[in-house]
């Protein structure tokens, strides 16, 4: 009964543990394009805009796997940019603020496939356009410093 107990009760630190350590390494994506500007001008970062094609899109889905996934490119999206997801999905509904939104948005920035990755300033004044790039989270770091240092 005693080694049951124990049993159980590493199982669930362990599991507690696994599921802190995965949630300290997850991107916070905003859906709201206003508020994120916001914390981007107050806390001196760049936007970060996905437009992805999130439940269809092959190569979103396989940016978001390789890169935005990976614990690395989750530690400097946290220090470095305000990450901004504008879905375009198909088989999920969003809600119609957020699809207007996410319409308005594409043809502003002249959004013609995806993925596409624009950052901007805390303005919302594009900065940069790339999409995906092999290499996995390091590649794709160094690839979005060069856009930013040039700023």
């Amino acid at each position: 009964m005693k080694k049951g107990i124990i049993l159980l009760a590493v199982s669930l630190f362990l599991s507690v543990w696994t599921v802190n350590a995965q949630t300290a390494s997850e991107i916070i994506w905003l859906t709201n394009f206003e508020e994120a500007k916001k914390e981007a001008k107050s806390s001196n970062k760049t936007l970060l805009l996905n437009f992805t094609g999130s439940d269809w899109c092959g190569w979103c889905i396989r940016l978001h796997n390789e890169v935005f996934a990976k614990p690395e490119f989750a530690e400097y999206a946290k220090n470095n940019l305000v990450c901004v997801k504008l879905d375009f999905p198909r088989r999920t509904v969003l809600d119609p603020t957020t699809a207007q939104q996410n319409e308005q948005l594409a043809q502003r920035f002249s959004i013609t496939g995806f993925p596409t990755i624009i950052l901007a300033d805390g303005e919302g004044s594009p900065i940069a356009r790339t999409g995906y790039q092999a290499g996995g989270p390091e590649n794709y770091v160094k690839h979005l410093q060069g856009f930013i240092s040039q700023k």
